[in-house]
């Protein structure tokens, strides 16, 4: 054998420290976003809640913070993949973390929508019907926090939980919407804070949805698998 043939490359590669240390960069900086959007949702659906409209004002008042930090990560990860062409996992992530990048700016504008209700409904007087936002709002809450938890501990099981949890908060904003569609037939001069309240009930559905998408893109991460629009894999 040759002396040549026996060489070996020295220094190594730095490709894969780099890529590693952005990854490492990446997993931080989509962790900050995930903890901004999990705080305006909880102060939405308190102020919503509990009619706290300083809550409200503050949720609004962030979302510019979200959407630059939104705008950040992108433009790493499309970085990423021009200079470090990764591949298999390496490349399931980065995409991955492009897709809840910006299911989390989502998140953190329908927040806002939330708030901006809760602000309406805080200077009107209650409906007076019974609705369920307050259980509703706690398994919203729970699915973001789980939905970000399996995406820190790459954790299918967590992720699973997240989307077999969409189905009850869907089974809430369909009832609510029995409840103020009858509240409204029944009394015409409540209809604007109803389409209010129908509004909120909806966007915090709509939360829930992201969460589950959330949770899809993990077990695409992890495991390779495609578990969007199959219902049927989700337990």
């Amino acid at each position: 054998m040759k002396f040549t043939e026996q060489l070996v490359r020295w220094p190594p590669d730095p490709m894969p420290i780099h890529l590693h240390r952005d990854l490492d960069n990446l997993a931080k900086e989509i962790l900050s976003i995930g903890a901004l959007v999990e705080e305006a949702t909880n102060h939405a659906i308190e102020a919503l809640v509990h009619r706290r409209p300083e809550l409200a004002e503050r949720v609004v008042q962030g979302d510019d913070l979200i959407d630059r930090r939104e705008v950040d990560v992108e433009i790493d990860c499309l970085k990423m993949l021009a200079l470090h062409q990764p591949v298999a996992a390496d490349l399931r992530y980065i995409v991955a973390i492009l897709k809840v990048n910006a299911e989390l700016e989502r998140m953190g504008d329908l927040a806002v929508n939330i708030a901006e209700r809760a602000l309406y409904l805080a200077a009107k007087e209650p409906l007076g019907v019974s609705l369920e936002f307050e259980r509703m709002g706690e398994l919203v809450r729970r699915m973001v926090s789980d939905c970000l938890d399996a995406l820190v501990r790459r954790d299918v099981d967590v992720a699973r939980r997240v989307m077999a949890d969409d189905d009850h908060v869907d089974a809430i904003n369909r009832d609510m919407f029995g409840v103020l569609q009858a509240a409204m037939e029944k009394n015409p001069a409540c209809i604007k804070r109803a389409v209010h309240l129908l509004s909120a009930s909806r966007h915090l559905e709509r939360i829930a949805d992201l969460a589950t998408n959330i949770a899809e893109d993990v077990v695409f991460m992890v495991d390779g698998t495609v578990v969007r629009h199959q219902p049927e894999s989700y337990t």
